[in-house]
């Protein structure tokens, strides 16, 4: 009956993420309240192996409800029974959920039986394990980091922090608030007497004020400067049905209706930049007829703006192939767009298991799925940003974004070329995979995110959406329906400068949590002795 509270409590969880039921602003306090109520039974488990269970429960229920999505691509698009795709995504969900097992059984390891006799070592110890465990899920094995606690705080004071400590410094936040919460509502025990008993319960809310007042601080705070003049920019969803998206016999149609849309009727300032999704261009360059690739050359001379489109690449000496974005302007040659070797071209590196890379011994499932592709090569770390207009512009591809750390090296001002990297974001997908599901909208919420760390602003181009631009504050200053074709038009002021996160990353949080696991160790083993 625990555990399957605590499923209910994480799906409940699950809703404090986009697009949730309630307004964004509550989102981060249903998340505070579900973690804190998993914090308060895992700091009175009867045991380690308790609190597992009962992390284990939370994290079904949380990833369970919150990637129901996935099913939708593999039974709707991947042709899989309902009854095996059902049961794929519980799987994963039950394997996910090792890591709040993990985060629950360590706590209660470290933070022992009685978390009122050290109330403060107890929140601490929490929130440590918590955003040890969102980090191992982010990386190992090429990491998941979706549903990061991070996201569901994008609307609240605890966003300052992101460009502090990142998304999982938010995290750690979080969860040290949702301990102060859990510690409140514990009984107070008579040995400490039921002055002192309350004092200690109320001792770890001294923490969440300054943690709140900070965060708000952050968030006024101007953590980049504007880099040149603003750049005008038009953002194009071709809204393509993924059943035929790469079907060979459409594929010139296909192009002719985004080339329609990047020519609708231009605002009073006609744009410098259009960005189109990710693979709209659905086979290798030398594979399609050559006179479609001078339609966009011929319409970035007519624009004069630089066109931005994905694009599978292929080197046909090695065979090799990437999942590439490249830039079109009225300089790019014919044969250098043949050839797969544009002066802009930026090639995908972190590639999703079976959808882009087949892990060992899964071969099978790739091909009964019939996933087109799947199997590129990855980009390297520093690729350079597009120059355009005084900015210079950092690509990545569908959930690249999910990993703030890896966009942090196109930020860095090249010295030898007098660049001061990256001063505008711009993220290509392609979500027509998973429907009208809650993944367009929490995709929106992790982009967020980074604008946040970053101080960039983010734009999206999407097939199916959400295709929004960003400011560099983490607000959505347009954008377009799902699953209807358009266009969106804005002006992006870049900026450059670099946040602490920018500058070191993830290092100041993992270190503070592996200070505070490391003394809270010793600690047990002196009371133990």
């Amino acid at each position: 009956m625990r555990t399957l509270l605590l499923i209910l409590i994480g799906a409940l969880c699950a809703l404090s993420f986009a697009p949730g039921p309630l307004p964004a602003s509550l989102l981060s306090v249903l998340n505070l309240l579900c973690l804190a109520f998993l914090a308060r039974l895992v700091l009175q488990a009867r045991s380690s192996r308790r609190a597992a269970a009962d992390g284990w429960g939370f994290g079904t229920g949380l990833f369970g409800v919150g990637l129901y999505w996935l099913y939708i691509s593999m039974h709707d698009y991947g042709n899989m029974p309902a009854a095996l795709a059902g049961l794929a995504v519980f799987v994963l969900a039950a394997l996910l959920a090792l890591y709040p097992a993990l985060a629950c059984s360590l706590t209660r390891l470290l933070a022992g039986a009685d978390p009122l006799r050290r109330p403060m070592t107890a929140a601490f110890v929490w929130a440590a394990c918590w955003t040890g465990a969102e980090w191992l899920r982010g990386t190992v094995l090429t990491g998941f980091p979706w549903l990061n606690a991070a996201y569901a705080h994008v609307d609240s004071p605890y966003a300052g922090w992101a460009p502090v400590l990142g998304s999982y410094g938010v995290a750690f936040m979080a969860a040290l608030s949702a301990a102060a919460l859990a510690l409140l509502t514990l009984p107070a025990e008579p040995r400490y007497g039921q002055r002192n008993g309350g004092t200690r319960k109320l001792s770890p809310l001294l923490i969440v004020f300054p943690v709140l007042l900070t965060g708000w601080w952050s968030l006024s705070n101007r953590w980049a400067e504007p880099y040149g003049a603003p750049l005008q920019v038009r953002l194009v969803q071709g809204n393509i049905d993924q059943g035929v998206k790469f079907n060979p016999e459409t594929l010139a149609s296909t192009l002719a209706h985004h080339q329609q849309l990047s020519l609708s009727p231009f605002p009073e300032t006609p744009p410098e930049l259009i960005v189109l999704p990710e693979t709209i261009v659905p086979a290798f360059q030398n594979q399609i007829d050559p006179a479609l690739w001078d339609d966009w050359r011929m319409l970035a001379r007519y624009t004069g703006a630089t066109v931005i489109l994905g694009a599978p690449l292929l080197d046909p000496a090695s065979g090799e192939y990437a999942n590439s974005v490249i830039g079109i302007d009225r300089d790019t040659s014919h044969e250098a767009l043949l050839a797969g070797r544009p002066d802009m071209r930026y090639d995908k590196r972190h590639l999703v298991p079976f959808g882009e890379f087949v892990p060992p011994g899964f071969r099978w499932l790739v091909d009964s799925m019939r996933i087109p592709l799947g199997d590129f090569t990855r980009g390297t770390t520093a690729q350079a940003p597009f120059p355009l207009k005084g900015q210079y512009l950092a690509p990545n591809i569908c959930y690249e974004d999910v990993f703030g750390n890896e966009l942090l090296p196109a930020l860095q001002p090249d010295a030898a070329t007098g660049t001061p990297g990256a001063t505008i974001l711009v993220n290509v997908s392609n979500l027509g995979w998973f429907g009208d599901s809650w993944a367009l909208r929490q995709h929106l919420q992790i982009a967020r995110m980074r604008a946040l760390e970053t101080a960039r602003p983010m734009l999206r181009a999407t097939n199916t959406g959400v295709t929004a631009a960003i400011d560099d504050g983490g607000v959505v200053i347009g954008q377009l329906p799902v699953y209807e074709a358009g266009v969106l038009d804005a002006q992006i002021q870049g900026m450059t400068g670099l946040t602490p996160y920018a500058r070191w990353a993830d290092r100041p949080v993992l270190i503070l949590c592996g200070l505070i696991l490391v003394l809270a160790l010793l600690a047990r083993l002196r009371r133990r002795d």
